[in-house]
């Protein structure tokens, strides 16, 4: 379908949405009345995170599938897993991803050493889905430096989200779904400049260590609130 067509709420599907980033934004998401579709290589593990939305959240609308069906039967697609399984899961589902939003939300982390910003040879993690993807999917990179506690604690959250790439369209309904997640969103510009909010997690980790917090972030001054994306 085009996705000009595309009306909240929609139908996201979260690929490693059983892990803890996956598992905040479903569960903001479903707050603001969006159908989910956890997304795992274990649709039992999908299913008992789908399960555990629902207990939390009743009447919420929430699957738990396997990334393939996930992707198949969802509008936006959010790709939330861990760098070291990016490439292979992009390449498995480059069909079902043809003509989608794909939110990009993957971190380059290398471990051992996290706190060390460590890019791919394509530039960033969003731009090696690009890279595998081509034009046919509409890119957005987003949610990098917010941590899952973020998500899931009640009221509002003092940290901000960097958008990058993707359509004009494509940006506006993922600047409108970081609003759903008790977020502000900035438009952050082209995907090249994805490597930026990337980076920044390997930064936050270290700063998180160093203080003994979980959850640093980052918060954009200098413009008055109202007038964020």
């Amino acid at each position: 379908m085009d996705i000009r067509q595309l009306q909240p709420p929609y139908i996201i599907g979260i690929l490693g949405g059983t892990g803890k980033e996956g598992f905040g934004l479903a569960y903001q998401w479903s707050q603001k009345g969006h159908k989910i579709n956890i997304g795992s290589r274990d649709k039992e593990k999908a299913m008992m995170a789908a399960e555990k939305i629902r207990q939390l959240l009743p009447g919420s609308i929430v699957s738990g599938e396997t990334n393939l069906v996930a992707s198949k039967q969802s509008d936006i697609i959010v790709a939330c897993v861990p760098y070291n399984a990016h490439y292979e899961l992009l390449n498995q589902l480059k069909d079902e991803l043809r003509g989608k939003i794909l939110i990009d939300v993957t971190v380059p982390l290398m471990p051992p050493k996290v706190t060390t910003v460590r890019l791919p040879p394509a530039g960033s993690a969003a731009l090696e889905a690009r890279q595998i993807l081509g034009e046919d999917v509409d890119i957005v990179s987003a949610f990098q430096n917010i941590s899952y506690e973020n998500l899931l604690r009640p009221g509002e959250v003092s940290c901000d989200v960097l958008v990058s790439g993707g359509s004009k369209f494509a940006k506006k309904i993922v600047l409108e779904l970081v609003k759903d997640a008790g977020l502000i969103g900035w438009d952050a510009g082209p995907l090249e400049n994805s490597v930026v909010a990337e980076g920044l997690t390997s930064i936050l980790i270290g700063i998180n260590k160093q203080y003994g917090v979980h959850s640093s972030g980052i918060k954009i001054t200098g413009v008055p609130r109202e007038n964020y994306s």
